[in-house]
């Protein structure tokens, strides 16, 4: 029983040291917030090109290729390319409507997100040569504020190659999973991101809303970033090889998240399983950068560690703890009730972080008043559910499976109009 309690008590010590850092993140953000500087208008008026990567998205991709028709910045200089991607409806037709050039591919063999990025700079590079200073990359679901590039421009010009963005719902209000999702994705743009980018230290690319440049491209020889996770992969990668990722806080864009809880299962599951396929394969010139002094290789090691695994050793521990009490006949609630108030400081941690968020991110949240308030509550719940999809990631084949949009994004454009 000593083992245990030592292992529990020593994996707990290791989780605090190793995760208080993130804790230093939040006054750093909010200092951030108050004393924002505003990059300048920047000299050169770059040309870009927008990658999207979409599989039977017909319903959507036409209201994220008119916010980016409504940018504020100069529209001859953004060239909107899509690769419909073993689509069988009318994505292809839809985005061609709306002016895109579009790419179709069909390939059951090599699926998934890395695979299409690939294709679709394969085919730029064949048909138009080098003459983008810039790529952004959007899911078709997505919607873009009106001045969003040129906010991203601003951050590029003052010397970043790759570049983030705040990322926010069309859908938060719609359940406890929509809001789980929701609110997670607001706190890594705010309470990491823009701390990291305060700090000097590299941010992280989240999926979709960010820009690289050509640089970026031509020293990758195009995009060799085909694990579950692309978006992560191609993070840690550049971070290893001494990039650092920039944010621009004041670039939003709007993406539909889940509201079933299966799909949200599926869809962590390849998270999950994506995260370890990354530490696995990143995980020594990671180390390698920690040992060289790299902070942001620390908080990306960090950052796709298995951390959950160590939960629930903790967890079994406790749990067997409690057995064993029972089996010398002595009495288990001392060990399941320092393990229940464990799991109850856990909830109510994250419920203050999830309070404090949507108190400061207030006017950004699409959602009622009451609605921001009740899934506060829930917030903490959703994202404790993240273990056992982690768990069972471990033990099954994940595969890349698409997931189906539907939300409108008309009063967001409608928006758009108003603003500009």
């Amino acid at each position: 029983m000593e083992i245990l309690e030592f292992i529990s008590k020593a994996v707990a010590a290791f989780l605090a040291v190793c995760y208080c850092y993130q804790f230093l993140y939040i006054p750093v953000a909010l200092f951030a917030k108050i004393k924002k500087r505003r990059l300048p208008p920047s000299k050169k008026e770059n040309n870009y090109a927008v990658l999207i990567c979409a599989r039977n998205e017909e319903n959507v991709i036409h209201e994220l290729i008119e916010s980016i028709r409504q940018q504020s910045y100069p529209a001859e200089k953004i060239t909107v390319f899509v690769a419909a991607d073993n689509c069988t409806d009318g994505t292809a037709a839809a985005a061609r409507s709306c002016g895109a050039v579009v790419y179709e591919r069909f390939d059951m063999r090599l699926i998934g997100k890395g695979y299409a990025m690939e294709f679709l700079l394969d085919c730029i590079k064949q048909d138009y040569g080098d003459i983008f200073d810039g790529y952004f990359v959007f899911d078709a679901d997505n919607i873009l504020t009106y001045n969003y590039i040129e906010q991203m421009d601003r951050t590029f010009c003052s010397g970043y190659d790759i570049v983030t963005s705040y990322r926010n719902s069309k859908n938060y209000g719609d359940n406890w999973v929509s809001s789980g999702y929701g609110l997670w994705f607001i706190k890594s743009s705010v309470y990491l991101n823009q701390a990291r980018h305060t700090l000097g230290v590299s941010c992280a690319v989240s999926g979709t809303g960010f820009m690289f440049s050509r640089r970026i491209i031509e020293k990758q020889n195009g995009w060799p970033y085909h694990l579950l996770t692309e978006d992560i992969e191609f993070s840690v990668a550049n971070i290893a090889q001494g990039e650092k990722i920039g944010i621009c806080a004041d670039a939003v864009f709007y993406d539909e998240q889940p509201t079933s809880f299966r799909q949200a299962w599926q869809q962590r599951m390849r998270w999950a399983k994506g995260y370890l396929q990354v530490f696995w394969k990143y995980k020594s010139p990671l180390f390698k950068g920690c040992v060289r002094g790299s902070f942001s290789c620390f908080d990306m090691l960090m950052t796709t560690m298995p951390s959950f695994v160590l939960s629930l050793i903790i967890f079994a521990s406790n749990i067997a703890l409690a057995v064993m009490a029972v089996a010398k006949g002595e009495n288990p609630f001392l060990t399941m009730t320092t393990l229940l108030q464990s799991l109850f400081g856990a909830y109510l941690s994250l419920f203050g972080l999830s309070v404090f968020t949507t108190v400061t991110e207030w006017k950004r949240i699409l959602a009622s008043p009451l609605k921001k308030i009740l899934y506060c509550f829930t917030v903490p719940i959703f994202q404790a559910t993240y273990i056992p999809v982690s768990l069972w990631a471990l033990f099954v084949n994940v595969t890349w499976k698409p997931i189906h949009h539907s939300v409108s994004g008309r009063e967001l454009l409608a928006k758009n109009k108003t603003a500009a």
